[in-house]
Order: C-alpha cells, then structure tokens, then sequence
C-alpha cells in the first residue's frame, strides 16, 4: 500500500497535473488573494467549536478522513449526519446517523471538477470508516453563501478512483510534467510565478530550472 496522499492533492491534479506536482512532487506554493481569501474562510469554518447540534442533525467540524482503498486522507471541513435508521453508529451518541459531507469553497457557486471529485472523495472516506452508504454532500461557495447539492454517483466515483490512481502514479514518477499554457486559466493561477507557464523547462523541476537560469546570468 502506497503512503496515502492528502484528498486536496486531487483538486490540484485536476486543475492541473503540473500544478500537482510542483506542490506534491516539489513542495512549491504561493500564496495568491483567492487562496488566502481560501485559508480564511475554512479559518472561520475551523474556528467553529467540532461538534454542535441542529434539532435531527450533528454537525461535525475538522473531521480527519482516510482512505486505504483510495490511498488518501485528509480532514472534512464539514460532515452533517442526519438521522436515519439505516445510518452508523457515533461514539456517545444514541441512534444511527447518515453521514453528509459539506465542502468550503471561496467564490461564486459553480462546478468544477476538482471540487466535486474532492467532495466524492470525503464522502467515499466516510463510507469506508462508518461501513454505511454516503449518497449525496455538498459545496458551500463563499462569497454568495450558495450551497450546491451533489449526488455521489458511480460515474463521480469512478472519476476519483481514476483521479487518486493517477495522483500516486505522479507522485511516483517524481517529475513535473512540462507546462500546458492556457492563458485564462494559467493568468488565475496562484503558483504561476513558480510554474513559468509561458516558458519551458524541458520537464526539469521549477527549482533546478531558475538554478541554471541565475547560473547562465552570472556567467554572461
């Protein structure tokens, strides 16, 4: 079994597998407005007490998550468990409860790829720890307060399977794919001073890269 792989690393696979492994393979990171506006929010999320409860529903905050199938883990911003006889049983707590995980996301409510396999993902840890069915969850977008439903179906989990295969088969590999310049979404992109987009490496890592860059300077 190979070392589990943090569930936010797929978000970044896909969005963009150079992306992915500049952090996960290079341990780079920049910080943009739209990921700091990011950290906040889950911060206020965070800061929230871990358990509280809503007339038939818990909720649960920093939920930590793991997979051994799926080789990740990760912790929940979120998970609400509703009532329901067919549910799990929790530690100190009378009844039976189906888990709902709930995603925070900074923005307007839209679908992305990376967040719904995100979000699959949550709920696929779920199941595996609880032994109980996780059908649906949800995204919370931040800057309207919108909440979008999400069925966890068999075609979104097969995407995550697909998705966490193909992560630990890049983490292997330990080498950067060479950059896929796409000007809108490269321009939003918090590590695209670190990525070099718009030159190439040649597959190099970012780090070794700008090395014979300063080195090729000092030597002119």
């Amino acid at each position: 079994m190979p070392d589990p792989l943090p569930l936010s690393a797929l978000a970044h696979l896909l969005f963009c597998r150079r992306r992915a492994a500049l952090v996960h393979v290079e341990n780079a990171w920049a910080e943009s407005v739209a990921t700091a506006e990011g950290r906040v929010l889950h911060h206020k999320v965070d800061s929230d007490p871990r358990l509280e409860r809503r007339g038939d529903v818990l909720v649960a905050r920093m939920l930590p998550l793991r997979s051994e199938r799926l080789g990740l883990f990760g912790v929940a911003d979120s998970v609400e468990f509703h009532r329901d006889e067919a549910g799990a049983r929790l530690p100190g707590v009378a009844g039976r409860w189906r888990p709902f995980p709930v995603e925070y996301k900074r923005g307007k409510l839209r679908r992305e790829a990376g967040y719904l396999v995100q979000l699959c993902a949550q709920g696929m840890c779920l199941e595996e720890m609880l032994g109980v069915d996780v059908p649906a969850g949800a995204l919370f977008f931040g800057t309207n307060r919108r909440r979008l439903a999400v069925n966890l179906d068999q075609d979104l989990r097969a995407h995550v399977q697909a998705a966490a295969e193909d992560l630990h088969g890049l983490i292997r590999s330990e080498s950067t794919p060479a950059a896929e310049y796409e000007r809108a979404k490269c321009a939003a992109c918090s590590m695209k001073s670190l990525c070099l987009p718009g030159c190439s490496t040649g597959g190099a890592p970012v780090a070794a890269y700008l090395r014979r860059m300063l080195e090729c300077e000092e030597d002119a």
